[in-house]
């Protein structure tokens, strides 16, 4: 690898990197009175994803093909902005090569998947569904009403305690009991029902509250298996002394950390 090539390599992971990070910070802030945050942190996510994971390939690549990255036209015609696909075959390529990584083996749970299908629809076109709907040409979906059905009613609904729901739901009466005389509300929730009362408003923030933190530790389950690919890819190369690199463990190494740790890790800059 020339020293240009290098170079770029190394900005293109602190890019994406940066990202990540973005997104990571982002999807916790996002909720039904803030839409324009979650189209922050899926744009973030998806780019940072998809690239992370394109470093990865190409990488994968060289090593199966005398050092040689693939073209343009090759990642375009097999990948395109699809996150899936990348994520197989570096799944295939951790088991050819009998790796270990110390968290996660794996992301194929449904919550996994399902937060990557969106990202990869994202990526494809879904970023621009509301453009769709105003040209009348539907052909995506819209993100945030996936993920808000996929994602953040799979989390209430599994790993939000009976005991915290009844809470959510009893602040809820109480706050419509003190304030419906005197609030007007007008908001639509993620799903696009309309929320015109204190009550549906309480309850929608409420199970916002518990959500997030899970939601974060998802995407970071996510990111972290990303960074221990492209750390392990790295390692072979370097142990059998292949072509230089860059010290992608120093780039995204943020990301190598326990659940515990990153519990309350609400942001993460670089």
């Amino acid at each position: 690898m020339n020293e240009i090539m290098l170079e770029a390599m190394i900005k293109e992971a602190q890019f994406t990197c940066e990202m990540l990070c973005s997104g990571y910070t982002q999807i916790r802030k996002a909720n039904y009175a803030k839409k324009g945050v979650y189209f922050q942190a899926f744009t973030s996510l998806s780019t940072g994803f998809e690239r992370i994971c394109k470093l990865c390939y190409i990488l994968i690549y060289a090593i199966k093909n005398s050092y040689q990255f693939p073209n343009a036209t090759q990642m375009k015609s097999i990948f395109g902005h699809d996150i899936l696909k990348i994520y197989d075959e570096i799944k295939k390529f951790k088991m050819e090569n009998h790796i270990q990584y110390t968290f996660k083996q794996e992301i194929d749970g449904d919550i996994y998947q399902n937060i990557l299908k969106i990202l990869s629809r994202f990526g494809k076109g879904d970023r621009y569904s509301n453009i769709d709907l105003l040209i009348n040409n539907c052909n995506y979906k819209d993100p945030i009403s996936v993920w808000y059905k996929k994602i953040d009613l799979f989390i209430y609904q599994n790993n939000i305690s009976d005991k915290k729901k009844e809470k959510i739901k009893n602040n809820a009466i109480i706050m419509n009991e003190f304030l419906s005389d005197y609030v007007t509300v007008y908001h639509s929730d993620e799903d696009g029902n309309l929320i015109d009362n204190v009550y549906d408003g309480a309850m929608q923030s409420g199970i916002n509250d518990v959500v997030c933190p899970y939601r974060q530790q998802y995407i970071f389950h996510i990111i972290r298996y990303f960074s221990e690919s492209i750390f392990s890819i790295e390692e072979i190369i370097r142990r059998q002394n292949l072509f230089e690199i860059p010290f992608f463990r120093d780039i995204f190494g943020v990301f190598y950390n326990n659940d515990s740790y990153m519990k309350n890790r609400k942001t993460i800059s670089i």
